[in-house]
């Protein structure tokens, strides 16, 4: 008999596959930061979120958390472990700013019913409350949190980091129905292994709920499918309404439900029956609201398919950015893996987990918020790849070192970049003024060359501070390009009521709140009279990448 001179036993085996994931854990970071100017990523761009922290310092602590991952790579994880991992990691970023301008409208329109009430949210939007192509449910889940807690922005991150940790363990469920409890409680673990969703969690938006109810769509309809309960059919029905009331871009994404009965219905025929409830049950709901509000969806529709879906190519980001810098790479690549193995095996429920990131290609969408909805379905493709490493240690550690590597960039590069734009003003302006015993705040918007309608920042101003705000809004010179910008909405902009103020409101006690483009910008002669003998302090950050700037100046007496 022949010796096998390539036999190597299981030990040293795996302690080649440990050693290769160490060095290409460091080796994607290195490669990844000196490429970085091919990432075009529009909010945390590698090339940007590193002029505010050092290479090596990233490094060094990449490398503590490959350590510590390995050392944890020896006990299994649980449900609950991913959920309270998930929250806890989300809670980190819970002081950077809003950063992104859509969460003024988000916020203006959950304000309407902390202000007036339910019925008047309901009976005004699209209307009074200024809505754009927005869908209502997240604005109105947004006012009853506002009308029950108070106005704070903690209760809305909460929220918000509750729904991320729910998805994370909708994941492992999905996983571990579909296949066994490896599968699920990677793709859960994976999911935090996206740097960039991180830093969606706590903003005032619709992307971490729209994932939630994606995810919680295909989840509870393959549930009913299966098991046929009241329960099951009731919950599916009503995830799948939430869904579509939710985002407009989840609309084709619910087609991945079609693909969850094809593959449930090959054993099961009344699976099809109970599809067939549960479509008609979500459908009629939401045809009713839809019929209450037609004209003003018909103009949304109108605006999404001249404005926005012409608008995705001119704002779009690269699949490089998406699935290098802001995904982790081990994960793209398990999940492209993952293809092969699910092919060779003739996996048919694997259709399940790939059909959405392949929609996303087909139909060429490359704007990750578009895409975070089917982050869950990517880890688990990726999840599934993994699972053809025999070692369950080093398929352990391959998931927490994806998770400590993506941290590592998340919290000391992205965060600390995050924080260091000028939308930090707004929120440190706020926070001052709460501590000021004072019952309003007077704004005044300066005009600028910025591509966004100073009137904005008003409520993302209000969205950090208590105090009641009084602004006379008056309508700014839009730039020439408004009717093709990304930022158009708000040059549309429309001062909500409970802003305006009228002499009566002259007399209480209150501060004053410029907010403008410059550090330097002059005032107006009216404004400098208001100010005459007032107390000052400014929040003027240096200047970001971005030409939306926000700089702050508080006056009081």
């Amino acid at each position: 008999m022949l010796p096998n001179f390539f036999y190597m036993p299981p030990q040293t085996k795996k302690s080649n596959q440990v050693l290769l994931v160490v060095v290409f854990s460091l080796a994607v970071f290195v490669l990844l930061f000196t490429f970085r100017s091919f990432d075009d990523n529009r909010l945390t761009n590698w090339s940007w979120v590193f002029t505010v922290t050092t290479p090596w310092k990233i490094y060094l602590i990449l490398l503590i958390g490959i350590i510590l991952a390995y050392m944890f790579s020896r006990f299994s994880l649980s449900p609950t472990f991913l959920f309270i991992a998930s929250f806890a990691f989300a809670t980190l970023f819970w002081q950077e700013p809003e950063v992104i301008v859509d969460a003024g409208r988000y916020f203006t329109q959950a304000k309407h019913i902390e202000m007036y009430g339910i019925g008047y949210f309901v009976k005004e939007w699209g209307r009074g409350v200024f809505s754009w192509t927005d869908l209502p449910l997240m604005p109105f889940l947004y006012g009853v949190i506002f009308k029950i807690f108070g106005e704070t922005r903690l209760f809305i991150q909460v929220f918000n980091t509750c729904l991320f940790s729910l998805t994370v363990l909708l994941t492992y469920q999905i996983g571990k129905d579909l296949w066994d409890d490896e599968v699920g409680i990677a793709g859960g673990v994976l999911l935090m292994g996206i740097p960039y969703l991180f830093t969606q969690v706590p903003l005032m938006l619709v992307d971490t709920a729209s994932m939630f109810f994606l995810t919680s769509s295909v989840f509870t309809f393959r549930r009913a499918l299966v098991r046929g309960k009241i329960l099951w059919i009731g919950l599916s029905s009503l995830a799948i309404f939430l869904s579509i009331l939710s985002k407009y871009s989840l609309l084709p994404m619910l087609s991945v439900l079609s693909i969850v009965l094809l593959v449930e219905a090959k054993n099961n025929k009344p699976a099809i029956q109970r599809a067939i409830l549960i479509v008609f049950i979500a459908g009629a709901v939401s045809v009713a609201i839809f019929l209450y509000k037609y004209d003003f969806f018909r103009q949304q529709f109108k605006l999404i398919f001249s404005y926005q879906k012409a608008g995705l190519q001119r704002w779009s980001e690269s699949y490089l950015s998406t699935f290098l810098f802001q995904i982790h790479p081990f994960i793209t690549a398990f999940s492209v893996y993952s293809i092969y193995r699910a092919f060779k095996k003739r996996d048919l429920k694997y259709a399940v987990i790939c059909y959405l990131p392949l929609l996303m290609v087909l139909m060429d969408i490359k704007r990750i918020r578009y895409v975070i909805p089917l982050f869950p379905m990517l880890t688990l493709m990726a999840s599934y790849g993994l699972r053809e490493i025999r070692a369950v240690e080093v398929r352990r550690f391959i998931m927490l070192a994806v998770v400590t590597s993506s941290l590592a960039v998340a919290i000391f590069a992205y965060l600390p970049f995050l924080r260091s734009m000028t939308a930090e003003n707004l929120k440190e302006a706020g926070r001052f003024i709460d501590s000021l015993d004072v019952d309003g705040v007077e704004v005044f918007t300066l005009e600028g060359d910025s591509p966004v309608n100073p009137a904005i920042s008003v409520s993302l101003f209000d969205i950090h501070t208590r105090k009641r705000i009084l602004y006379n809004y008056h309508p700014a010179q839009p730039p020439e390009d408004v009717l093709t910008s990304a930022l158009r909405f708000t040059w549309e902009y429309e001062n909500p009521k409970y802003y305006v103020y009228d002499e009566k409101d002259i007399s209480i006690s209150k501060a004053v709140v410029i907010i403008s483009g410059r550090a330097d910008s002059d005032l107006p002669q009216h404004i400098r009279d208001k100010i005459k003998g007032y107390n000052s302090k400014e929040f003027i950050s240096t200047p970001d990448v971005f030409r939306y700037q926000t700089m702050v100046k508080v006056y009081w007496l």
